[in-house]
C-alpha cells in the first residue's frame, strides 16, 4: 500500500462519525455512509438467520466489521459478514478481508452506488470470495462469486421471491419472500 493510502486508512480510522454514520475506505476516497433503516434492517434479520441456520462450525457472523486490506487500501464495512472464530484472538475492530467467508450488503436508499458499484469493485480486489446484494429499492439480489483481480467472474441475479443459490462454505437456498421492499 502507497504511503498515502497508508495515511488515508489511518486518518478514517481516527474518525469519530456523528451517532448514525459509519467510516469506510475506497482507494483515495473516504466513503461515509448513514446507519440502515428499519426496513434494512429486518431484511437483514431474514438473511442472518438463514445463514445462521447453515454457518459451519468455525465461522461466526459478524455486522458492521471493518475488512481491511492492507495491499489495496481498501477498509470496508459490511452489513454481515462470517469470519473465523480465530479472528477474535487478532483483537481489534478489524479483520483481514481476505478471511471473510461472505460480505452481505442491503442497498441504502441514500447511497445506492456505495453498494451497487463501489463494493462490487473493491471485494474482489480485497479476495472476498462471495458478496451478496440485496436491493429493496428494486425488489432484487445479486450474487456475485468467483473472484479473480479486480472483478467477479460469475454473477447470479433475481428477485424477491426467489431462491438464491449460496454455495460452500454455506452450501443452501436462501429464501427471499420475506424480504420487504422500501416503501415509496
Amino acid at each position: 500500500m502507497t504511503s498515502s493510502r497508508a495515511h488515508l486508512t489511518d486518518y478514517a480510522r481516527g474518525l469519530t462519525p456523528p451517532e448514525g454514520w459509519k467510516v469506510e475506505v475506497s482507494g483515495d476516497l473516504i466513503v461515509v455512509t448513514a446507519t440502515p433503516t428499519t426496513v434494512h434492517q429486518r431484511n437483514l434479520l431474514v438473511v442472518r438467520r438463514q445463514f445462521d441456520a447453515h454457518c459451519p462450525a468455525e465461522l461466526m457472523p459478524s455486522e458492521n466489521t471493518d475488512l481491511a486490506s492492507p495491499h489495496t487500501g481498501k477498509l470496508r464495512n459490511p452489513d454481515l459478514t462470517y469470519i473465523p472464530l480465530d479472528t477474535v484472538e487478532l483483537g481489534g475492530n478489524q479483520v483481514p478481508a481476505e478471511l471473510a467467508a461472505i460480505a452481505v450488503e442491503v442497498v441504502s436508499p441514500s447511497n445506492p452506488e456505495n453498494d451497487l458499484v463501489g463494493k462490487v469493485r473493491d471485494y474482489p480486489q480485497m479476495a472476498i470470495p462471495l458478496y451478496l446484494v440485496i436491493d429493496p429499492r428494486e425488489g432484487t439480489l445479486t450474487l456475485h462469486s468467483e473472484p479473480g483481480g479486480a472483478t467477479y467472474h460469475r454473477r447470479w441475479t433475481g428477485k424477491f421471491g426467489d431462491g438464491v443459490p449460496i454455495p460452500a462454505p454455506f452450501s443452501f437456498e436462501l429464501g427471499t419472500a420475506e424480504l420487504l421492499r422500501y416503501p415509496a
